[in-house]
């Protein structure tokens, strides 16, 4: 009877501690391919979310277009990472009605990092303008690669013989297979698709983007020698700011991105250290033009108000002296 008791304590002890264990906050993050580096700063994210009470899902998608819809749709998705370009065209097209609408809901919680536009192509093929008449993968509809690609070719005037539209794990089998015979990816480097599936003997080289047109848009960027093992020289290329969004939250929502935020900012030291590699070269107050940040992040991240000092109290004094 007593040994019964005793497991019958044991197991209301452990369902408190489960109950008490379980997350204050849920909140989610859509990211990008499973194989790419916006889907490894959610894992990252979600790792240090957790020890602050806050359970962080994360979503992969088809990348930014796709990110600012899910965002503005709030389909559980409070936060999401997109490319700054895209952004940038969202608020610029001011004859569509439905990007002016999402434009205007869209809020800045972070600019990140820059993400190296890299272009993998068969040997041979050394320059953007070699594009010319290729066969060229620019991502699925609604990823940043799609739309980054279409616009480097319409600022160039380079027109591929064909533009095939797919997700980059196929693209990149397609390339192998010599289907096609260049691909996009639009992401922080190192990608980790590139590291673990391309190898010395597929004959494959990241192609520079030098075309001065190009670059009067786009800032430019050096991929290091040896960030790919395969790639055994530096290779000039243009990049693109990757951005944190959210909705315009009222109430808790706000809040949760607020505190979501604090905690991103508290911790960025240790995400550089323990996680993605590009976290080193997150900056958090790079000026974004054209954007609001949500101003549950302003408030969270706004210095404490300092403590006034203790007013003076003569009588408090005095007694505090006779009683010494």
């Amino acid at each position: 009877m007593q040994k019964c008791f005793i497991v019958v304590i044991l197991n209301i002890v452990h369902v408190l501690i489960l109950a008490h264990i379980s997350y204050a906050i849920e909140m989610g993050i859509i990211t990008g391919n499973e194989k790419g580096t916006y889907y490894q700063f959610g894992l990252n994210l979600k790792d240090l979310m957790a020890k602050y009470n806050i359970e962080l899902n994360v979503y992969p998608s088809n990348g930014s277009v796709d990110n600012i819809y899910s965002v503005y749709k709030k389909s559980g998705a409070n936060l999401g990472i997109v490319q700054s370009d895209v952004l940038a065209f969202v608020a610029k097209v001011q004859s569509n009605e439905t990007l002016k609408t999402v434009a205007k809901k869209i809020r800045i919680v972070f600019p990140l990092y820059n993400e190296e536009v890299h272009i993998v192509a068969r040997k041979g093929i050394t320059d953007f303008s070699d594009l010319s008449n290729r066969r060229v993968a620019v991502g699925e509809d609604g990823s940043g690669t799609y739309l980054t690609a279409k616009l480097l070719f319409e600022a160039s005037g380079i027109k591929p013989e064909t533009m095939v539209n797919i997700g980059t794990d196929e693209a990149l089998a397609q390339l192998k297979d010599g289907n096609i015979d260049a691909m996009f990816y639009v992401a922080g480097a190192p990608v980790k698709l590139f590291v673990e599936k391309i190898k010395q003997e597929d004959n494959l080289e990241l192609v520079p983007v030098t075309n001065k047109e190009i670059l009067d848009f786009y800032p430019g960027a050096e991929i290091p020698a040896q960030t790919y093992a395969w790639q055994d020289k530096p290779v000039n290329t243009v990049a693109v700011k990757a951005v944190l969004i959210t909705y315009d939250f009222k109430s808790q929502n706000c809040e949760n991105v607020g505190k979501f935020a604090r905690i991103l900012s508290d911790n960025l030291g240790r995400l550089a250290q323990n996680g993605h590699p590009k976290w080193k070269s997150v900056d958090l107050h790079y000026n974004l033009k054209g954007w609001k940040q949500c101003e549950c992040v302003k408030k969270h991240l706004a210095p404490s108000a300092k403590k006034e000092p203790a007013k003076l109290n003569p009588v408090l004094d005095a007694i505090k002296g006779m009683l010494e």
